[in-house]
C-alpha cells in the first residue's frame, strides 16, 4: 500500500511488481506523471533502500522505494478569517460544505472573501503549508460538498478520477412546472452564450453535458428533483433545466423567479469519491441549509 510519510510517499515492492523497472512503477503503481518524474530524478528525490535510485533499476519484493513529493508550499491566496464547516479531513484530502453566496476561488489578484481564502486561513492556523487545490466548482450561489486536495499528488489522482467520471455528485434542486417524467436523464451540449459574459446555452457545438433526475416531489407548479452528473460543465444543472421548460426557482440568470427565493434553489448533498491514497470508497453529505429547508415547506415539497 501506497503510504505518505513527512515528504516522502513510499511503496514497499510487492511479489506482483518484482522484476519491473522503477520508472514503470512510478507511472503505472504510484501515477506519477513522466513530466514529474524528471523533475525528480534531477532533484535526486527517487530512492530505493535509502539510495538513490535510477530509473531503470529492477526491483525486489521487499524493497522500499520512496519519492520526495510533499515539500512545503504557498497558499496561492491571501489567508481569511472565514467561517467553515468541515465535513472531513484527513492529511491527504478536505470536504467542506460551501455555505451559498460565497465564491469557489478568487477570480483576480489578492481578492478576498471567497472560500479558499478561508480554507487558507484554516491552514494556516493548523500549521498545514499547503496550496488550496478544488477539486471541482460550486457557483456562488449553489451550496454544498466540494473537495479538495491537500498536495499535488493527491490532486493528480483526484483531477483523473474526475475526467474519467468516477466523482459522483449529487444534487437536490427545486425547479418551476411539473416535471413530464419521474426519471430522466438530459444529454444536451453546453457552450457559452456569446451575447452574455457569464452565461452558458445548449448549443450543437458545445461540450459533451449529462444530467440525470428524478422529481421526488411536486405540487403541479414547482417540484424537487434529485440530479446526478455524469458530466461537471459550468452552470450545468442550470442550463440543462432552462432548456428543458423547467429554470431553477431563484435562478434569474436562467429564467426562474428570483422573488420566491434570492439565489438558485440548488444544493450538492452528496459527493462519492475514491480516497486517492488508500483507495476507500467515500461518500460524504452536507445536510440541506436552511433557507432551502424553508422553501420546501413554503412549497408543501418534501425531500
Amino acid at each position: 500500500m501506497l503510504q505518505k510519510k513527512g515528504k516522502w510517499l513510499q511503496y514497499e515492492i510487492e511479489p506482483t511488481w518484482e522484476g519491473i523497472e522503477v520508472e514503470r512503477i512510478l507511472m503505472e503503481k504510484m501515477l506519477i506523471s513522466h513530466r514529474q518524474i524528471q523533475k525528480l530524478t534531477r532533484m535526486r528525490g527517487i530512492v530505493v533502500n535509502r539510495r538513490i535510485a535510477h530509473l531503470k533499476m529492477k526491483l525486489k519484493a521487499g524493497d522500499m522505494l520512496r519519492v520526495e513529493l510533499f515539500g512545503r508550499e504557498e497558499y496561492g491566496v491571501i489567508p481569511e478569517e472565514i467561517p467553515l464547516d468541515i465535513l472531513y479531513e484527513d492529511d491527504d484530502i478536505l470536504v467542506v460544505n460551501k455555505a451559498a453566496g460565497l465564491s469557489v476561488h478568487p477570480n483576480k489578484p489578492n481578492q478576498l472573501h471567497t472560500l479558499a481564502n478561508g480554507i487558507a486561513y484554516y491552514y494556516q492556523q493548523q500549521g498545514i503549508a499547503a496550496k488550496v487545490r478544488h477539486i471541482h466548482r460550486l457557483d456562488k450561489d449553489t451550496s454544498g460538498t466540494l473537495l479538495l486536495a491537500k498536495h499535488a499528488y493527491a490532486q493528480a489522482i483526484l483531477d483523473k478520477d474526475l475526467r474519467e467520471r468516477k466523482i459522483h455528485r449529487q444534487y437536490y434542486a427545486v425547479v418551476h412546472g411539473r416535471m413530464e417524467e419521474e426519471h430522466g436523464t438530459y444529454c444536451f451540449p453546453i457552450a457559452r452564450d456569446p451575447r452574455h459574459g457569464t452565461r452558458r446555452m445548449v448549443s450543437p457545438n458545445g461540450e459533451t453535458a449529462i444530467t440525470h433526475y428524478h422529481c421526488l416531489a411536486t405540487n403541479g407548479e414547482y417540484s424537487l428533483v434529485e440530479c446526478k452528473l455524469e458530466t461537471g460543465r459550468t452552470h450545468q444543472i442550470r442550463v440543462h433545466f432552462r432548456h428543458a421548460g423547467h429554470p431553477l426557482v431563484g435562478d434569474g440568470l436562467y429564467g426562474g423567479d428570483p422573488t420566491l427565493f434570492p439565489r438558485q434553489a440548488l444544493h450538492a448533498f452528496t459527493i462519492q469519491f475514491q480516497h486517492p491514497m488508500d483507495g476507500r470508497q467515500m461518500q460524504i453529505d452536507a445536510p440541506i441549509p436552511s433557507d432551502l429547508q424553508r422553501l420546501f415547506v413554503r412549497l408543501g415539497l418534501k425531500e
